[in-house]
């Protein structure tokens, strides 16, 4: 005869298990409230981002230097990897004229317009789920301007002599926070990491966990890997940048979870619930 299973400690060990692998909360239960915050908060806290933007970008014109040598050594690095494809998009997209001048205007603006677009939707629509969206969001673009204030690192199209092309001077591209006067207003070393993959990456998973129309989510999944092929065409970012851009996103989500104790997106079929909720 054999013995009956101990099912008391079956069970009991899943549920061990759980507890032991359990991301979070750190946050107490009244820090973790599923409404949204008050708006005025929201934008202070957008101001505040801001502001620690400009601090970032005032103090980069003392590091150039230092900024153009780290680009020349990830393209050393990426040359080795043979993953360099930066120069072959940068000159294949050239030569298509509306095609680049469409592209550069695509990296001045739908940057801002539908980051800004998502988190006025998730807002609105997602009540329940806006402050752990949010919070990967903001904790992700916190990162990057850390490694913009301690690492700063000039994009491609500084590394003269490397043949890549400055789409944005050579098509003059108007209004670009790339060229001009303009330029003097954004800071022109911040390429590592990329704040476009985080803010698209973030905008396209939003969409596509949350959005209920299937078009919509498609053009979720669809943005990331646009908004990529945009920064390498116009020589404003290295695969290298990208990847920590997802990197930094990543560790983002995983902060949120751990002060939260839940994932940020809940499943799609849960979504009428999370977005009844008070």
């Amino acid at each position: 005869m054999t013995a009956a299973p101990d099912t008391d400690a079956a069970q009991d060990t899943p549920a061990r298990t759980s507890r032991r692998w359990r991301l979070g909360p750190l946050l107490p239960a009244r820090l973790r409230p599923l409404e949204h915050p008050r708006l005025w908060l929201e934008l202070l806290c957008t101001g505040l981002l801001y502001w620690a933007y400009t601090l970032t970008r005032n103090a980069v014109p003392a590091h150039r230097t230092e900024a153009l040598h780290r680009a020349g050594a990830i393209l050393h690095a990426e040359q080795a990897l043979h993953v360099n494809i930066e120069l072959t998009v940068n000159h294949a997209a050239d030569r298509v004229g509306w095609l680049i001048v469409g592209m550069n205007y695509y990296y001045a603006t739908l940057h801002f317009i539908v980051t800004i677009g998502v988190l006025v939707w998730l807002y609105v629509r997602h009540g329940g789920r806006y402050r752990a969206v949010r919070t990967a969001l903001y904790t992700a673009t916190l990162l990057a301007l850390a490694g913009f204030a301690f690492c700063a690192t000039a994009p491609p199209r500084f590394l003269v002599g490397r043949g890549f092309i400055d789409t944005v001077v050579v098509h003059h591209t108007w209004g670009s926070w790339a060229s001009g006067d303009v330029a003097s207003l954004s800071n022109q070393h911040a390429a590592m990491p990329s704040v476009h993959i985080i803010w698209s990456a973030w905008s396209g998973l939003t969409l596509a966990c949350l959005a209920r129309r299937t078009w919509v989510r498609v053009l979720g999944v669809c943005y990331p890997p646009a908004t990529f092929t945009v920064i390498l065409a116009t020589a404003n970012h290295f695969v290298t940048d990208a990847a920590a851009g997802a990197a930094a996103l990543a560790v983002g989500f995983l902060i949120q979870r751990l002060l939260t104790g839940r994932p940020a997106y809940a499943p799609l079929r849960r979504n009428a619930r999370t977005a009844s909720q008070p």
